[in-house]
């Protein structure tokens, strides 16, 4: 009963943070959504997940349908994530940014700073002992966030490291979308992946 309850719990903090995504006027990015009638995404997966993944902010497909890494390159992280053995439905996917940036350019800072809060709250929730950040942004915002911001350095150095903070790992990995853009950039991707095999149970 205490494992129901507790998914209750978490299910309903949840909701708290789509709520109040929903109805996030102070975002620079709510006009956009709103009057292209897309969806906010919030992200999906466990809720207990031991790895979280955090991308950028979504691009045209997933705010289509307010799914996180639905497009093309989620379907390079889904080859990813099967190369390694993990399924979505064992870890948690999200963005910084819950919202679409138009034409998918990269997230601004003061888009990062009004929705990493609800992130925040998302890691609060969860409670994962590994976050793996996709991308120069995810890794800027969560290494900083971690007490990692001394460590921080280009994502070309950075890429499939593992950094240690005080009650989580943070792994920070290249964004799929650069296999997207050139193809020759997977094999890279998929060795970097391997690093996950360590957390996998």
């Amino acid at each position: 009963m205490k494992v129901k309850k507790n998914k209750k719990d978490k299910t309903g903090k949840m909701q708290v943070i789509h709520d109040k995504l929903i109805s996030l006027k102070e975002s620079p990015l709510y006009e956009y959504r709103t009057s292209n009638n897309y969806f906010p995404v919030i992200g999906e997966g466990s809720l207990d997940a031991r790895i979280v993944f955090v991308g950028e902010a979504p691009g045209r497909n997933e705010a289509k349908t307010g799914k996180p890494f639905c497009g093309t390159a989620g379907k390079v992280l889904d080859k990813l994530l099967n190369h390694v053995g993990l399924s979505r439905e064992k870890i948690y996917i999200t963005n910084i940014v819950k919202d679409r940036p138009p034409e998918n350019r990269d997230p601004t800072p003061k888009e990062i700073e009004v929705y990493g809060p609800l992130l925040d709250k998302q890691f609060e929730i969860i409670k994962p002992k590994v976050v793996v950040a996709l991308g120069r942004y995810a890794m800027g915002y969560i290494m900083t966030k971690f007490g990692l911001g001394d460590a921080l350095e280009p994502i070309g150095k950075a890429h499939g490291k593992i950094y240690k903070a005080k009650n989580l790992d943070v792994i920070t990995l290249y964004h799929p979308c650069v296999a997207v853009y050139n193809p020759h950039n997977l094999p890279n991707l998929l060795k970097d992946f391997e690093v996950l095999k360590k957390y996998i149970k």
